[in-house]
């Protein structure tokens, strides 16, 4: 089944290069009317210029679509309330937001500033949190929406000189948990894309042949998976060069230490069996957690009372 976006208005963040701008050109060639959004600044977020947004903005006229460019910084939630407002005041609606916008300042944490971290997650943290919240209540009235965080294989898993960029690609997806639970009732679901895809934030990681193989546009096709009507919800997507995959967080079952004998010797001891994966599962919620531990410590009673 052809998956399309007629009737559907889409904001796109950091769409004037690279993924946000392939984001932006595929969901207006499928009929999404798109809201292209860009600060213009480089890739470490300094300056400002609404020339590529507005570039995009051609292209997507040029194709027969619709769309507007706003040059709001989305880590100011002021500027991010004005570009909302002003796609409401064109469209109506808001169904589809899609959290690209990011910058780099890559160092090693010895020689980090901590302006330099905190900048980073401001635009990705801060960002997310702004335009999400002011599409939050316009979504939820209306009983659709789809947003997108991007994430990164850096979050969860590590990469050496991006302890901020780390951060900050890890806290979105503890954002989409909970949004996922306060949403679904009103049908918004909140999905993550991990990407890895040549573009200025990688140019200077990869060799040129590796650049091209990693086009923007392989992502944006699994991209796309996650904004639709059929979207799943809380789904982390992996995507790059023609490579996709899903990831999760996994918890072990664990085990159950009764008192006086919780010490850190006898946790060690139960090592193999905390870590034992045989019977690991995803938790639909925080609380989930909580239900287990005190499962396991009301069997080990009745157990005793036997």
């Amino acid at each position: 089944m052809t998956i399309n976006f007629e009737g559907k208005v889409a904001i796109v963040t950091g769409a004037g290069n690279g993924l946000g701008r392939s984001h932006a050109l595929e969901l207006a060639r499928r009929g999404a009317k798109v809201v292209v959004n860009d600060l213009g600044g480089a890739r470490d977020g300094s300056g400002a210029s609404s020339e590529a947004s507005q570039e995009v903005v051609g292209l997507i006229e040029a194709m027969g679509g619709e769309a507007i460019s706003h040059g709001a910084n989305v880590a100011n939630f002021d500027e991010v309330q004005d570009m909302v407002q002003q796609t409401m005041d064109k469209w109506g609606r808001v169904d589809i937001l899609i959290n690209n916008a990011g910058i780099l300042r890559d160092k090693s944490f010895s020689k980090m500033s901590i302006d330099d971290f905190k900048l980073v997650l401001d635009v990705h943290v801060m960002g997310s949190v702004n335009c999400t919240k002011a599409v939050w209540d316009i979504m939820r009235e209306q009983n659709y929406g789809r947003i997108v965080m991007t994430t990164s294989s850096s979050g969860m898993y590590g990469n050496f000189g991006q302890s901020n960029y780390g951060a900050a690609k890890m806290a979105v997806l503890g954002l989409m948990n909970t949004l996922v639970l306060e949403g679904a009732k009103n049908n918004v679901f909140v999905n993550a894309l991990a990407p890895t895809a040549g573009t200025r934030m990688t140019e200077d990681l990869m060799p040129e042949e590796i650049i091209k193989a990693f086009s923007p546009e392989a992502v944006t096709a699994g991209m796309l998976t996650l904004c639709d009507e059929n979207a799943p919800n809380r789904f982390i997507l992996c995507a790059g060069a023609g490579g996709y995959s899903s990831a999760n967080i996994f918890e072990t079952e664990g085990c159950f230490i009764p008192q006086p004998s919780q010490n850190p010797e006898t946790v060690r001891e139960h090592w193999d069996t905390l870590t034992a994966q045989d019977n690991q599962a995803t938790m639909s919620s925080g609380s989930k957690q909580g239900e287990k531990f005190v499962m396991k410590a009301m069997a080990f009673m009745k157990s005793q009372q036997k």
